[in-house]
């Protein structure tokens, strides 16, 4: 398996293929963006709904107190009491909303783009005879055949089955460099909605009308598609359970403060703002926008995560599966020495390289080229040019090497036993020390290259060109920081085990598996999951289907097949291999701030206490003041400033909950000393600072003393 294409020699006019863009997005807004605060303010207060409020059981609670305290308050228009906590409970309502609505919206901006690239079109068809006929793109079926020439939109997913073209994928992944697709192999798959460049194709539409990749991803952006995370659900249900236990609590408090002689003091108003303030409404408000925020920092990547969950494991993955061609290296074998046998100098080899390699565009042929100049900078003779006469002999797989013709002389370069056959069967001889050096870059993980010349001497070996497959700058420190999560890497190759050996020990992999095939990668992934381990993969081959749709982390690449696409939970339209790192990291991002707000929101409920519980029965029981360490003003006012406090920490914490807690690289325990360290006893002593401030601040109200 290979995340990368086999090289194809160059169209005239044909765009180079773009690299990856793999700066890192940024999450940005939330409540500090004024714009994206007016656009999300309707949306907020449509989800005052109480069938939209039902979906989360904390915050339709605070609903129902809401409607509680404000029914309450027409009541007795004279109490501002009343009417205060009533305000700041619907206050809370709405910043819960908002939150969310904040998370979506940005969201829907995504899809209003999508949707200008999903135009309707009129395809042409083709008709059973052969000829064409216009066709609207909502009539398409599975399986029909339409054509696509320059200036056409491609009317819907599909394969290429005939012809290749340069295609503009911007609509869909923002770069604006063309790719090319062709038929067969494992770029033939192109979207519904881009554009073709050049040439004529012809695509068998693959998916049906309303079912596209771009509408997947429209209902995916808006959070129209989104379900809860199993993470989110158990979430749910121990915050639901939370709830049930603090309003049983509440309840039983009524008849405890009447026989006590507290009932003036435990009105319906304070029972509704207590209850209010001790379930865990921080949580329970913001957790929705970190998981749609969640799966928005993936899209601002370019991942398309087909469904949540995909995300979440994303968080738990304990090993990683990574394809060695393309993720781990570069992907195009490298020059990186010019070996000669004895009697032969560096120079005359770098020279015969060079001169074979001129007209060779692969990216091996233009590193030999490279490497003899280095050789000419580093103090050499200079190479000579090739000559106007030069007739240039190409690579074949029947004869495994290349070369040229030219001066009376004839140079070859290739594989050791064609370029070594070549020799002898020119009555030449090969020199065991050519067989020696090829052999010892064979064992260290490279490939040789065997380079000789027949002149007026006669055909002789040259020496060789060590190919070097060339591991990607920084992979060692990345691979030691999954190892540091706790993350086990095994590198996936085709290669035999000696070089693989060589590779995975040069970039720092935990393990590796040589000379794979579809059905060694599938025994692998279903051996780690057997063993209670959570894989992530990459692929873009109809041949990475089967275990892509194992794992529990499939990232399909775009340029892949659409058997890879839909095998895959997440699809990576930059088609970058290495982006399953980041992927990962998202994940674990992910997890960490819904941990870490859901610490602090139980961890902030201590404060409440000392502030409610003191002003409801200090007049019972007098001893309870010793309670109010804080010192607040009034039974009044204590209860108003810790319910005050409630509505404002959700609009502290939503730009953390959008943005997402930064993450570290560390082992579990370490991640779990810091978060009870930052937002445990955080979430203990900010209520305190809080409440006493807000306080102070309406003590300086007339008439709230």
């Amino acid at each position: 398996m290979s995340t990368t294409a086999p090289a194809r020699p160059p169209r005239a006019g044909a765009p180079e293929e773009r690299r990856p863009d793999t700066r890192p997005g940024r999450v940005g807004g939330g409540l500090s963006d004024p714009k994206q605060l007016a656009a999300a303010l309707p949306d907020a207060l449509r989800k005052l709904d109480p069938r939209a409020m039902a979906k989360s059981p904390v915050m339709f609670v605070v609903w129902v107190g809401s409607v509680v305290t404000t029914g309450l308050a027409l009541t007795d228009p004279g109490d501002w009491f009343g009417w205060a906590i009533s305000a700041w409970l619907w206050l809370t309502t709405v910043f819960a909303n908002l939150a969310e609505a904040v998370a979506e919206g940005r969201g829907k901006a995504q899809a209003d783009t999508l949707r200008r690239a999903r135009t309707g079109t009129v395809a042409r068809r083709v008709t059973g005879t052969g000829g064409e006929e216009p066709a609207p793109g909502t009539e398409l079926r599975v399986g029909d055949l339409v054509v696509c020439e320059a200036g056409d939109v491609i009317p819907g997913d599909g394969d290429v089955v005939e012809g290749v073209a340069s295609v503009d994928e911007s609509a869909i992944t923002g770069e604006s460099a063309p790719v090319v697709r062709e038929s067969g192999g494992d770029r033939c798959a192109v979207t519904g909605g881009t554009k073709v460049l050049s040439d004529r194709i012809v695509v068998r539409i693959t998916t049906k009308p309303g079912d596209t990749f771009i509408d997947r991803m429209i209902g995916l952006v808006e959070g129209a598609d989104r379900r809860k995370t199993p993470n989110e659900v158990a979430l749910n249900i121990l915050l639901a359970s939370l709830t049930i236990v603090f309003l049983l609590a509440v309840v039983t408090l009524k008849p405890f403060a009447v026989y006590a002689g507290a009932d003036a003091q435990t009105s319906l108003v304070v029972l509704a703002a207590l209850l209010v303030c001790l379930i865990p409404t921080t949580i329970g408000a913001l957790l929705s926008a970190i998981g749609i925020a969640g799966m928005d920092r993936l899209v601002q990547r370019n991942v398309l995560a087909l469904s949540g969950r995909a995300v979440e494991a994303a968080g738990d993955v304990s090993t990683l599966l990574l394809d060695k061609t393309g993720t781990i290296t570069l992907g195009n074998r490298r020059a990186c020495a010019f070996v000669p046998v004895r009697g032969v100098t560096e120079a005359e080899l770098a020279g015969a390289a060079r001169l074979s390699s001129l007209a060779d565009e692969t990216p091996e042929g233009r590193s030999i080229v490279d490497l003899a100049q280095e050789t000419v900078e580093a103090g050499a003779a200079p190479l000579p040019d090739a000559p106007a006469d030069a007739e240039w002999v190409a690579f074949t797989a029947r004869s495994r090497m290349s070369g040229v013709d030219a001066g009376g002389r004839r140079i070859r370069k290739g594989a050791s036993g064609a370029v070594a056959a070549w020799v002898e069967e020119r009555g030449g001889r090969v020199p065991e020390d050519a067989r020696e050096l090829a052999d010892g870059i064979a064992r260290a993980g490279g490939t040789p290259l065997l380079v000789a010349v027949e002149d007026a001497g006669g055909a002789r070996v040259l020496g060789v060109v060590h190919l070097k497959d060339v591991v990607k700058e920084g992979m060692r420190e990345r691979f030691a920081e999954l190892r540091r999560m706790g993350i086990r890497t095994v590198m996936i190759t085709g290669d035999n085990p000696l070089t693989a050996k060589a590779v995975a020990e040069e970039a720092g992999v935990d393990d590796f598996l040589a000379e794979a095939t579809p059905e060694d990668k599938l025994a692998l992934i279903r051996r780690e999951q057997a063993g209670g381990k959570l894989v992530a993969m990459t692929g873009d081959g109809t041949n990475d289907a089967p275990a892509l749709a194992q794992a529990d982390v499939g990232v399909a690449m775009n340029t892949g097949t659409s058997a890879a696409k839909e095998a895959g939970n997440m699809v990576d339209l930059d088609s970058d291999p290495t982006k399953l790192i980041e992927i990962v990291a998202i994940g674990k991002q992910l997890l960490i701030t819904r941990g870490a707000l859901t610490t602090f929101s139980i961890a902030n409920d201590v404060a409440k206490y000392f502030a409610i519980v003191p002003a409801m029965f200090t007049v019972a029981y007098p001893g309870l003041e010793t309670l109010d360490v804080m010192g607040l003003a009034s039974p009044e006012s204590a209860i108003l400033s810790a319910v005050i406090f409630n509505a404002l920490v959700i609009v502290a914490l939503v730009p953390l909950a959008l943005r997402g807690v930064r993450y570290r690289p560390a082992g579990a325990d370490a991640m779990l000393r810091r978060n009870l360290a930052v937002y445990g006893l955080g979430g203990l002593v900010a209520p305190f600072a809080g409440i006493k401030l807000i306080d102070l601040l309406l003590s300086l109200i007339p008439g709230l003393r």
